[in-house]
């Protein structure tokens, strides 16, 4: 029964890639994933000497987290990784992007090392390698020793060199079976959300101190990827940022203002500095005396150049002058994180930042949708989030066309977890969780995402094999 249904599933949904039909244009090497963050999914807040991170604090925090849950469980995947690993070789991915818990590996982000926690990390890599799978690891995804922001966190600099000495540790004890590492996932989320707004982890509100530390995590990049490359390490070194184009919601002169605005502060604060060596003198004057300090040699440290840029794209931003815009004025499908359903805006963000800037090889290292999911007869028919994924697959293969150069795509996210200041009431997983069990069902997005990469592959075997015969 279960052989006949996805046979037929394939047959439905692949007519979204009729494989009888022109498919999207990939490079050869192109490389397909998932990704998943550690305090995400890990759960084991306390297990064999892990201290704890800025999240486990905030969670504690009365209305910080929409439905009031925390992080000790998620989806426990601290005790079920083997399972989790075999559930995404048989996806057939080339790829995993995970996070590592810096405060299970140092507890307090200064001091001992933890080598029960080193030992976890490196259990999950040689069991990636195992089943053919290329480990992506992502240094830090948000979840700070507390330690450390008791100390003022990343507005501090001596920061900076604690995370420095972080990779490196990572490194010496792993780097050379790892593909990619990734310093940083999201800057301006860390900076932004969780020092200035204050609706993330560690839930400080203060534009002074989040624009010093967006200049701390750009300066411990360039830093890492210096250190790192001085000890030999073997993997491909970059960094992840989430960006969108920035649209103005009306022609009129100050909306077209406030445009360019916002997007100086969401991605030209990152990617000028990262690829010019510079911060925009827009986004300098905004900010006045909040503007960060910033010592001699930063900016070229920060410039270091790196093998790949991560992009975690979701959706577009319209901006108004006159306040926050009616996400539902377009007509377009929003999902249940109240965002568009935008396709295109990533072929043309990635085509904005080939043009603009030199860019080295590009990765979609997240892309995704939280929907409604139903759980019934123990299946989840989740077509907006196949079609979601479908929309945006050709949306890079348009950029592609383009002439920009992509490595890989992988979406968000393996499995529902903890969303951040959502709790659990937000699914983005191509996997379902039911959290009470901790089972895990694939859902029809994942079935697809299965389908559509054995036709990839497929029609790539078929190409070098016609490649031979000629």
């Amino acid at each position: 029964m279960r052989a006949g249904f996805e046979l037929n599933f394939s047959n439905t949904l692949m007519r979204i890639f009729d494989p009888l039909s022109p498919q999207p244009r990939l490079p050869e090497n192109f490389v397909w994933g998932v990704a998943t963050s550690s305090f995400q999914i890990e759960g084991a807040a306390t297990a064999d000497g892990k201290g704890p991170s800025i999240w486990d604090t905030f969670c504690r925090v009365p209305g910080a987290i929409a439905d009031g849950s925390d992080g000790q469980i998620a989806c426990d995947h601290y005790k079920l990784w083997e399972e989790d690993l075999d559930l995404i070789a048989g996806l057939g991915v080339d790829a995993y992007r995970f996070s590592l818990s810096w405060p299970r590996i140092r507890p307090t982000g200064r001091g001992a090392w933890n080598e029960k926690g080193l030992d976890f990390y490196e259990r999950l890599v040689d069991g990636l390698l195992e089943r053919g799978i290329k480990p992506y690891l992502t240094l830090n995804h948000w979840d700070l020793p507390d330690a450390l922001q008791a100390s003022g966190g990343w507005a501090n600099r001596d920061t900076v060199h604690r995370f420095v000495e972080y990779a490196n540790a990572v490194d010496k004890r792993m780097g050379s079976r790892i593909a990619a590492i990734t310093t940083h996932n999201e800057p301006w989320v860390m900076a932004v959300l969780g020092y200035e707004t204050g609706i993330f982890a560690p839930g400080i509100k203060s534009r002074a101190a989040a624009a010093q530390a967006s200049h701390h995590l750009l300066l411990s990049h360039g830093l890492a990827l210096q250190s790192l490359r001085e000890q030999g390490c073997k993997a491909k070194l970059g960094i992840v940022l989430n960006l969108s184009p920035v649209q103005p919601a009306s022609e009129t002169a100050a909306d077209k203002a406030q445009a360019v605005l916002e997007d100086g502060k969401l991605l030209r604060w990152y990617m000028d500095p990262l690829f010019k060596a510079s911060y925009p003198d827009d986004v300098l004057r905004y900010l006045g005396a909040d503007a960060p300090v910033v010592c001699a040699g930063d900016l070229q440290t920060i410039a270091t150049p790196m093998d790949f840029l991560g992009v975690n794209y979701y959706s577009r931003s319209v901006v108004s002058a006159d306040g926050p815009w009616d996400v539902h004025k377009s007509g377009l499908e929003v999902t249940d994180m109240g965002w568009e359903v935008y396709p295109e805006g990533l072929t043309e963000l990635l085509v904005r930042m080939h043009r603009d800037y030199p860019v080295p090889p590009m990765y979609v290292t997240e892309n995704g949708g939280a929907f409604k999911d139903q759980y019934v007869n123990g299946r989840v028919h989740d077509a907006d989030r196949v079609r979601y994924i479908a929309q945006h697959i050709q949306a890079v293969a348009d950029a592609i066309e383009q002439g920009v150069n992509m490595e890989g795509y992988m979406v968000w996210s393996l499995l529902d977890n903890f969303e951040w200041a959502s709790g659990y009431a937000k699914r983005f997983g191509i996997v379902h969780v039911d959290y009470e069990t901790q089972r895990r069902t694939l859902k029809d997005s994942a079935l697809w995402y299965r389908s559509f990469l054995q036709h990839q592959h497929a029609e790539s075997l078929k190409q070098e094999s016609l490649a031979l015969g000629a």
